[in-house]
């Protein structure tokens, strides 16, 4: 609501960072009175959500859930500010020009933490691996 009653007779060149800003600062300032961290469970319903398609089969179904819970996982596994930059990117889609000006961190700090942040992730996801990573041809 903050952010509609101030958009009214503003000149915004960005509508969709500078949104995102004011959400990003709500959301933090919230999560320092009531709690340290972000909850992966909450990030995912609000930015992941499900995509429409053809109706699944029930195996189908569970290897989606299975591969979800697997990314929510990792993705909660990153530090904070690797995992809201790399959430900004590529599930957003932001540019790193409008993830540097809803973050407030320089354009290279941006992309110095998506690129670690890629990094993690897939190191991540190749311990979760069987035999990838562990001496296993």
């Amino acid at each position: 609501m903050r952010a509609f009653r101030a958009f009214e007779g503003t000149h915004i060149a960005n509508p969709k960072a500078w949104l995102l800003t004011v959400v990003r600062n709500c959301h933090l300032s919230k999560q320092k009175r009531l709690r340290p961290e972000l909850s992966i469970s909450e990030l995912s319903e609000e930015t992941l959500g499900t995509l429409a398609a053809a109706p699944l089969t029930p195996e189908e179904e569970n290897l989606r859930l299975e591969g979800q819970r697997t990314f929510e996982s990792l993705l909660g596994a990153l530090p904070f500010a690797q995992r809201e930059i790399l959430v900004m990117r590529e599930l957003e889609e932001l540019s790193y020009s409008e993830i540097a000006a809803v973050t407030g961190v320089p354009m290279g700090t941006v992309m110095s933490r998506i690129a670690r942040a890629r990094s993690a992730l897939k190191d991540l996801w190749m311990q979760q691996q069987p035999g990838v990573g562990h001496g296993v041809p």
